[in-house]
């Protein structure tokens, strides 16, 4: 080989032996392994929850090769939800599964879903308003830096206290653990003549049993798998609201995934909120029942006591239009709901 020709063809050679470098021994080219993905939530390790987390994990590895980490942390390890909301923001935490409570650090508006009192009568009422206000809400969600990939709920609030309560009233001698990044919720409580304290999550449990605190608004499931129920054993019977929850990731780890990975994702998500929400809802039953055995007093309101939550509920609307959920939210909540009571069959709206 001449030496012109050797120097002809050195670029050539250069750039096979690159390319080598970038072939396995099955002649595939090696992709970088993925970033991992680190994901908090306040659900306790070995629930339903956790473990739908995890199939969601599986199925983005898979879609990779099986490379990659999915990191759950359950327990609220990485604190409340508005302090998970703060860790996604710097790169601590790539996701969360959260109520609205941490989703409206992000978004705001997604607090009409949750914060408007006996304004959802059923399931089919709470689906409906969420599916139709859907597209609006991840994009906006979208807009804000993050990606929903699930849609879920936990169960209807209800009061568990340390003694019978079963009018409004009752409760304003006793002390309301309040979600410690809700400010303006804790001024409307005020306002009405209750005594919000708020806390984390986490404090919940020995604050009940020193006195702290002496109501807890709590799904079922979350007061049996948390004890809250042995330390206030009352539970008053109303569906106060829907919890509504949503897994999301940041845009930044979304757009670092491969097309593969974002689909397997995607899909993964969509089953898992599916399964999340039909388990969710039966769990209410199941989880009263299993606390009942173990000394839980429900507490069902008479009709009389009804119409005073109801009358208390419509005295809240206007406090919170315009400050827990923004005017035009608001509205197009209830005028979704009215609709949908004009059409639906009378079973679908009780």
């Amino acid at each position: 080989m001449t030496a012109v020709l050797r120097h002809r063809l050195r670029p050539a050679l250069l750039v096979l032996t690159l390319l080598a470098g970038l072939v396995g021994s099955n002649g595939t080219a090696l992709a970088a392994d993925p970033k991992p993905l680190r994901i908090g939530t306040l659900v306790p390790k070995n629930s339903l929850y956790h473990r739908q987390l995890l199939e969601i994990g599986e199925a983005w590895r898979a879609a990779q090769g099986g490379a990659g980490k999915f990191l759950v942390f359950p327990d609220g390890s990485q604190g409340g939800e508005a302090e998970m909301a703060r860790r996604m923001r710097i790169g601590q935490l790539q996701g969360a599964l959260m109520s609205v409570v941490g989703l409206q650090e992000i978004e705001p508006s997604i607090a009409a879903l949750q914060s408007l009192p006996l304004a959802f009568r059923s399931w089919e009422e709470v689906d409906h308003v969420r599916e139709k206000m859907r597209a609006t809400m991840e994009r906006k969600f979208l807009d804000r830096g993050f990606v929903v990939l699930a849609w879920g709920d936990a169960g209807w609030v209800r009061f568990f206290s340390k003694e019978p309560a079963f009018r409004p009233t009752d409760f304003q001698r006793m002390k309301f653990f309040a979600w410690g990044s809700e400010p303006a919720q804790q001024e409307i409580m005020k306002s009405l003549g209750y005594t919000p304290v708020p806390l984390e999550t986490n404090d919940i449990l020995p604050a009940i049993q020193t006195g702290m605190i002496g109501v807890v608004p709590s799904t079922p499931y979350f007061a049996l798998a948390s004890q809250i129920y042995a330390s206030a054993p009352n539970m008053l019977e109303i569906n106060w609201a829907p919890i509504v929850g949503a897994l999301v990731v940041t845009r930044k780890a979304w757009d670092e995934m491969t097309p593969e990975a974002q689909t397997a994702l995607r899909n993964a998500g969509e089953k898992a909120g599916v399964q999340l929400r039909a388990q969710a809802r039966r769990e209410v039953d199941e989880a009263v029942d299993a606390m009942k055995k173990r000394g839980l007093t429900v507490n069902r309101p008479s009709p009389e006591q009804l119409k005073e939550w109801t009358a208390l509920a419509e005295q809240l609307y206007p406090r919170i239009r315009g400050t827990l959920v923004d005017a035009a939210t608001f509205d197009e909540v209830f005028a979704l709901l009215k609709a949908y009571r004009a059409s639906a069959p009378a079973g679908k709206t009780r």
